[in-house]
């Protein structure tokens, strides 16, 4: 690989190359300083086995005081039949809740419009009262023309 990067320092400067052998003296200093270490590690922690075995072992740094869980790896468990209640209610959702509700104070609003009680029912009962007194007096002028003209027609 070349040192220096991809762009370089300089533009005349020739590159330098790891040969194979370095990179493999490389890797073997590596793997040579794990097994050290963890051979250090096992001869401290002595008869302590429980520290491999036991899930919730301290972390280094910010990592061991951050409790993380995440609520999407929960395990779903599946009822068996027998254990479901069927007689406990259900529980609704604020948004079916809300259509419930506003379905029932419809209704009510409707059998109270039948009843006339609201205030809308009212002005249309009185509108309508209006325009058929207007329609008797319309038809009352009419009778009076018609018995007019036979009158009229009779002299």
């Amino acid at each position: 690989m070349p040192r220096g990067g991809k762009k370089g320092g300089h533009k005349g400067r020739m590159r330098t190359y790891t040969s194979p052998e370095e990179i493999d003296a490389q890797m073997k200093a590596e793997k040579e300083k794990r097994r050290n270490d963890g051979a250090e590690k096992l001869a401290d922690s002595g008869c302590d086995d429980s520290d491999d075995e036991n899930p919730m072992r301290r972390r280094p740094g910010v990592e061991g005081l951050i409790e993380i869980e995440n609520p999407n790896r929960a395990v779903q468990k599946s009822k068996k039949v027998s254990q479901i209640e069927l007689d406990e209610p259900k529980q609704l959702s604020r948004r079916e809740r809300e259509e419930l509700e506003k379905q029932k104070a419809k209704e009510n609003y409707m059998k109270l419009h039948m009843a006339g009680k609201t205030d809308q029912a009212k002005a249309d009962l009185a509108r309508l009262s209006i325009i058929r007194k207007q329609r008797e007096e319309a038809a009352k002028k009419k009778e009076e023309e018609k018995k007019g003209k036979i009158k009229r027609d009779i002299k």
